[in-house]
């Protein structure tokens, strides 16, 4: 079983790099992939499909995505006014900084999936080259991920981090928050240098918005099936969660949480988070997750949202969000546990 496990791993990890029709379609392979990982391992019943159609959050996801999606397609043409505004008023560079602070730090009271959907529609309408979009994409999400990890409101993972250690509204916000406020700033900071140095694009030359209603609801379906996707990826894996990972040192762990990129966080906390650890151990593991989670497309649900409005591809992301992921784990690595600030 275990290796069955390892071997399902190591498909859902490399095969959208290889393969267009996985890559184009993404959460419906995640689906098929969780429905053979709990088969493997003997998870597969009932129960378990009745308990993920019975969590809440599976359709306050959709419904969010679905209801936003709507109310920026009909006032579709007013956002774009606003917008053109406010970039006529101040530069490019300094609303983009402006935007992404503002999404990094609200997402912890709007949550991830408001703060992404928000993300995806003012980028729409920014008159820049799409290489250039897609790396204040990546770097915006690596913001919102981080961002809506200082409340139990902004995501599932500091939902369940927080209930398992039984702590206060702000636990996470004084653990780590430093952390967290600083990533969103250098993210910021490094999607306004990206966009100072962009082409810009002439407003003869922007392309318009064809999405249409249908668009909205295949968008709203797909998010759903992804978040399916995540909920029996997260019960396959388990087994091997609890037989090596949550064993092992913490430094260890930190980097071996790597595996929240593929691998949805809320279940590595709900398995890995005790109220007996170190305040270190909690830092390291949702440090480990949450950087780790930008890394690649199925990481977190504002990528998955955000890869799946701009077609980006699961290349296209690992090529800007890998690199920028393995330098934040190394940072953090060498403050949480070399000079232990």
């Amino acid at each position: 079983m275990i290796t069955g496990l390892i071997v399902l791993l190591l498909i859902i990890l490399f095969l959208p790099f290889f393969v267009k029709a996985v890559e184009h379609n993404l959460e419906y392979f995640l689906f098929i992939m969780g429905i053979i990982g709990v088969i493997i391992s003997k998870q597969m019943s009932l129960d378990l499909i009745e308990h993920i159609f019975k969590n809440r959050l599976l359709y306050y996801i959709t419904f969010a995505v679905l209801i936003a999606g709507m109310l920026f397609f009909f006032f579709r043409d007013k956002i774009n006014r606003m917008i053109e505004l406010l970039t006529h008023k101040i530069s490019i560079q300094l609303f983009i900084f402006i935007v992404i602070i503002m999404l990094g730090l609200s997402s912890s009271f709007i949550t991830a999936i408001i703060a992404s959907l928000l993300l995806t529609e003012i980028m729409h309408h920014m008159p820049l080259d799409r290489n250039t979009k897609l790396k204040v994409i990546v770097l915006a999400c690596f913001a919102i991920g981080f961002g809506a990890a200082l409340t139990p409101v902004g995501e599932p993972l500091a939902t369940i981090t927080i209930s398992k250690l039984k702590a206060d509204f702000f636990y996470l916000a004084r653990a780590i928050g430093l952390e967290i406020i600083i990533t969103i700033l250098l993210m910021a900071c490094l999607a306004a240098l990206v966009v100072k140095k962009a082409n810009k694009i002439d407003k003869d030359e922007f392309i318009e918005n064809t999405e249409g209603i249908k668009d909205v609801f295949l968008r709203a379906f797909k998010v759903f099936i992804f978040v399916f996707a995540l909920e029996l990826l997260g019960t396959a894996f388990k087994p091997l969660i609890d037989l090596y990972i949550i064993k092992l040192d913490a430094k260890i762990l930190y980097w071996v949480n790597m595996i929240s990129a593929i691998v949805d966080n809320a279940t590595l906390a709900a398995a890995e988070i005790s109220k007996d650890m170190t305040n270190e151990q909690v830092r390291a593991i949702i440090l480990g997750m949450i950087v780790s989670g930008g890394m690649l497309i199925p990481g977190n649900i504002p990528n998955i949202i955000s890869a799946g409005k701009f077609k980006i591809k699961s290349k296209e992301w690992a090529k800007i969000g890998v690199p920028i992921g393995l330098i934040l784990m190394a940072v953090y690595f060498v403050l949480v546990f070399v000079l232990k600030v």
